[in-house]
C-alpha cells in the first residue's frame, strides 16, 4: 500500500484492544489504531479521538466531552458489546454521530455464564476448590453442602434475548420459571412458559434471581436493601447486567447477616473496582465482566462492529442502530 494510499483511507480508533480477525477486517478498507489493554485516561482519550472517522468503543465512558472531541469528523461509535450506558448517545446525536450496538451477539454466551454463576455458588464450587487443592482431609459427607438447583424455581428480571436464554437453560434442569418486567409480555411466556409475577412478589417466591436488565434510572439500584430482605434467606442473587442494578452496600450488608444464601456477580458499581466486602464471603462468586467474553463472541461482536462501521462510511444508516435520527439533514 502507497503512502497516499494510507493516507485516503478513514481512520478508525479502537479504543481498547479487540480479536486480531476483527482488526484485520478492518484493516481492509482503513487504517487502525488500537488503545492500550486498559484505555486511556480522560483527557488522553480526548486527545487520542481527533480527526477520527469511527471508532469501536469496548466499555469505556464517552462521555460530552469526548463525543465534541470526535465531532466533526467521526460518523459512528460502534460500542463492541449489547451495553451502551457507557456513551453519551444524546451528545452523540448532537454531533451527527451514529450509536450501534450488537444486541444479539452477547445472548448465548452471557446466559452460559448466567447459568455458570447460578450452579458455582450453589454448589459451592469454589470453597470446593480451594479445600481440594490445600489437600485438607477429611473429604466428609457434610463438608461443603451446597443447594439443589434443578426443579428449583427461577426468577428472571428482565424479558429480553438473554433472560429467554437463560429461561431455556432452565428449563433442561427441570426449573419452574417466573419473571418480572414492565408489563406481561406473552411472547415470552409462550416462548419460555414463565409465569409473570409483579417485581416483590417475584423476589419472595424465587430461590434463584437472575438479572437481565439494562442500566436506567429505573433500574439503578433495583436490588437494594428492601428488595433483598423480601428475598428467602436460601435465595441466590445473579447479576450478569450493569453493575449499579444492585446496591453494593446492601448487599454486603445481606451477606453478613445471612439475609441470603449467596451471590453470583459479573459485573459491579464502580468497575474494575468492586465493594471490598464482597472478597469476604465464600459464597460470593465474582468474574471480572466476562459474559460476552469468549473467542466465538468476541470475533462475531468485532465484525460486526466493522461492517457497521463500514455501513455508515458509505452513508447508510448501520444495524443496530440507538440513533438514526442523528445524520438527518
Amino acid at each position: 500500500m502507497d503512502y497516499d494510499q494510507f493516507m485516503s483511507q478513514p481512520n478508525i480508533y479502537v479504543v481498547r484492544a479487540i480479536v486480531p480477525e476483527s482488526v484485520a477486517l478492518l484493516q481492509t478498507r482503513c487504517t487502525v489504531e488500537i488503545g492500550p489493554l486498559g484505555g486511556l485516561d480522560h483527557a488522553a482519550l480526548c486527545r487520542a479521538v481527533k480527526g477520527r472517522d469511527g471508532i469501536i468503543a469496548p466499555v469505556l465512558p464517552l462521555d460530552a466531552e469526548v463525543v465534541a472531541a470526535l465531532a466533526p469528523t467521526c460518523k459512528i461509535i460502534a460500542c463492541y458489546g449489547v451495553g451502551f450506558d457507557h456513551v453519551d448517545v444524546a451528545a452523540a446525536t448532537r454531533h451527527g454521530i451514529w450509536v450501534t450496538h450488537n444486541p444479539g451477539l452477547v445472548t448465548d454466551d452471557t446466559a452460559d455464564l448466567a447459568m455458570a454463576l447460578m450452579l458455582g455458588v450453589a454448589r459451592r464450587l469454589h470453597e470446593c476448590d480451594a479445600f481440594v487443592r490445600s489437600g485438607q482431609q477429611p473429604w466428609g459427607l457434610l463438608l461443603k453442602i451446597g443447594h439443589r438447583v434443578s426443579g428449583k424455581t427461577l426468577g428472571l428480571v428482565g424479558s429480553g434475548r438473554i433472560a429467554q436464554a437463560v429461561a431455556r437453560r432452565a428449563a433442561g434442569f427441570g426449573m419452574r420459571l417466573l419473571y418480572t418486567a414492565h408489563r406481561p409480555k406473552p411472547d415470552f411466556e409462550a416462548q419460555t412458559g414463565a409465569q409473570f409475577l409483579e417485581k416483590d412478589d417475584l423476589l419472595a417466591a424465587a430461590d434463584f434471581i437472575s438479572l437481565h436488565v439494562p442500566l436506567t434510572a429505573e433500574t439503578r439500584h433495583y436490588i437494594g436493601k428492601r428488595e433483598l430482605e423480601l428475598m428467602p434467606r436460601h435465595a441466590i442473587l445473579i447479576n450478569t447486567a450493569r453493575g449499579p442494578v444492585v446496591d453494593e452496600d446492601a448487599l454486603v450488608a445481606a451477606l453478613k447477616e445471612g439475609g441470603i444464601a449467596g451471590a453470583g456477580l459479573d459485573v459491579f458499581e464502580c468497575e474494575p473496582q468492586i465493594h471490598p466486602g464482597l472478597r469476604d464471603f465464600p459464597n460470593v462468586l465474582l468474574t471480572p465482566h466476562k459474559g460476552a467474553t469468549t473467542m466465538d463472541g468476541f470475533i462475531s461482536m468485532g465484525n460486526s462492529c466493522a461492517e457497521k462501521i463500514f455501513a455508515a462510511l458509505e452513508g447508510r444508516v448501520p444495524p443496530d442502530c440507538l440513533n438514526p435520527e442523528a445524520r438527518q439533514g
